[in-house]
């Protein structure tokens, strides 16, 4: 049997992200032979993933990135069963590596972003390997995408929270960032009332009846009482029309155009996941 060197151990641990033990226990199994230690590597990954399969995994990191001309941006979620392996700096990099390869290729959905290759090998891949070297079960259960004339990341500290917002015009930054802000803070359903569905407000309204209807004010009223409802709804829901969380005398709408009258919010992304 060949001798295995630390030299060794260190390229495959390159290669393939595992522990040093594991390394070397592949390679002294298959003689030195760098292909045949992944291969092993990689059925320990399918294994352990077998046998996890039915774990929660409720925690994660939720990441968001624009691309290097701030055309398009993309947001994942990579789950996780711990906290601490979420809070694990290999594992938020990894989870910024598949971020990367998105903003790079722009898939049009989750699975064509699985199927993406880095380094010669799938992401599906990739995530199967790094379920065996951490010991957990791992998803990337989200992925979206956003282009605009100028798109703006935001991710929460804690990397529990990101969101995205697509401007229609480049502007400074730091306004971006106000709205990505926003949007993780105030939680909006859409940008502006036309861009909530009919049957989404009809609820509303049918809601907003039932409340007066339940608080004994007279079946005449109703109608009025529920459109007031909806407007409420429409103020506090829509990103254009929410208070400025920096200053509640304006609202969204007003900063943009105070900024530039032509400026506004063509479509926005937020993920919680504790949503």
């Amino acid at each position: 049997m060949p001798q295995i060197t630390a030299a060794d151990i260190s390229r495959l641990r390159k290669m393939t992200g595992a522990g040093m033990m594991d390394c070397k226990s592949a390679l002294e199994e298959t003689s030195g032979d760098y292909d045949k230690a992944v291969e092993i590597i990689r059925k320990k990954g399918k294994l352990v993933a077998s046998k996890r399969a039915d774990r929660e995994a409720g925690e994660g990191v939720v990441l968001a990135k624009a691309s290097a001309d701030g055309k398009t941006g993309a947001l994942i979620v990579l789950n996780c069963e711990t906290d601490f392996v979420a809070k694990n700096a290999d594992f938020i990099k990894f989870a910024g590596s598949i971020l990367d390869t998105a903003i790079k290729n722009k898939p049009t959905d989750l699975k064509a972003l699985k199927n993406l290759r880095i380094e010669n090998r799938s992401v599906e891949d990739l995530i199967i390997e790094q379920i065996g070297i951490i010991g957990e079960k791992l998803d990337l259960s989200y992925y979206a995408r956003i282009e605009a004339g100028q798109v703006v990341p935001y991710i929460h500290p804690g990397n529990k929270i990101s969101t995205l917002v697509g401007l229609n015009k480049v502007v400074d930054l730091q306004v971006g960032k106000d709205i990505a802000m926003q949007v993780a803070a105030m939680n909006p359903v859409a940008v502006d009332e036309n861009n909530v569905p009919p049957e989404v407000l009809e609820k509303e309204k049918e809601i907003g009846r039932e409340q007066a209807r339940n608080e004994g004010k007279p079946e005449n009223m109703l109608d009025r009482i529920a459109e007031g409802k909806v407007k409420k709804f429409i103020k506090e829901g829509t990103l254009l029309n929410q208070a400025f969380t920096k200053d509640n005398n304006m609202t969204v709408r007003q900063y943009l155009q105070g900024v530039d009258k032509e400026l506004t919010v063509s479509g926005f992304i937020r993920y919680s996941l504790n949503q």
